[in-house]
């Protein structure tokens, strides 16, 4: 072969994949440059909103690498390398992958959801799947909690957006509520008047959004309960209900009111 075939060739080629890989090379550029344009764009639109930290650099991570892989794709394609049984192999690889670390991803997918929808934040108090306490942490695979005496409890993302979940500090008021035993032979007005008279001394207890309630809530089988309702700032929920508890054991006894409690009577007779 001498020099002017191989030349010959060479030209052959250049025609055939020069425009190719010139427009391949002019797609990547081009490209890359319209990615980073759509990742800064997404940024800045989750810099406006109050989003977690760790969640923006998510979303930027995952588009960022989403749109690569798709950019990459299409320059192979218009260069002529058949990227068919490519995709399929990195298709069951992540599909391998995605059963393999199923418990994983659906932990994955709930502290998305947790940091997007905000059902708590850090410094609630919450109760879910059998654990109380304040929330700590919130990362992108599980949530720390403190609970009251100082324990810390992990849980896991998925099983915390699914399930039910009770949060304790969305709302500034709470209301605490009684139920207040007398014996069938005390006085009941006396004791509802009694009552009133402990709340209204209570400075913590408010009005708003109704007034302090006291009725009758059972005729039980040795006591008559009063249901005891009243509304108060949530900081103060948990001293107010201490603080009402002993003042109404102690006043009860004052006033001559019973507090009846499970009791049995027994009789011996002797043959």
């Amino acid at each position: 072969m001498d020099i002017n075939e191989i030349m010959d060739q060479m030209a052959a080629l250049a025609i055939e994949w020069g425009p190719k890989v010139i427009g391949a090379i002019l797609v990547l550029i081009i490209g890359l440059w319209v990615i980073k344009a759509m990742t800064n764009g997404l940024s800045k639109a989750l810099d406006k909103r109050d989003y977690d930290p760790s969640l923006k650099s998510f979303l930027k991570s995952i588009l960022n690498i989403l749109l690569k892989a798709m950019l990459v794709i299409s320059v192979f394609g218009m260069i002529g390398i058949e990227m068919t049984s490519f995709v399929a192999i990195l298709g069951a690889a992540g599909l391998a992958v995605g059963l393999a670390l199923s418990g994983t991803l659906q932990n994955f997918a709930g502290g998305v959801m947790i940091l997007i929808f905000k059902p708590f934040t850090v410094g609630d108090w919450i109760d879910a799947q059998g654990h109380s306490g304040s929330v700590k942490a919130i990362h992108i695979i599980n949530t720390v909690l403190k609970t009251g005496d100082n324990k810390t409890i992990i849980i896991p993302n998925g099983g915390l957006f699914n399930g039910s979940l009770t949060n304790y500090s969305t709302e500034p008021k709470r209301r605490v509520d009684w139920t207040v035993g007398i014996g069938y032979g005390d006085d009941y007005d006396k004791a509802k008047a009694v009552l009133m008279d402990l709340i209204k001394q209570d400075d913590r207890i408010i009005n708003d959004p109704s007034e302090p309630f006291i009725a009758l809530a059972e005729l039980a089988d040795s006591s008559v309960n009063l249901a005891v309702r009243c509304w108060v700032n949530a900081a103060d929920y948990w001293a107010v209900k201490f603080d009402m508890n002993e003042k109404i054991y102690k006043t009860f006894a004052k006033e001559g009111l019973s507090i009846p409690f499970p009791q049995m009577d027994v009789h011996v007779h002797n043959s």
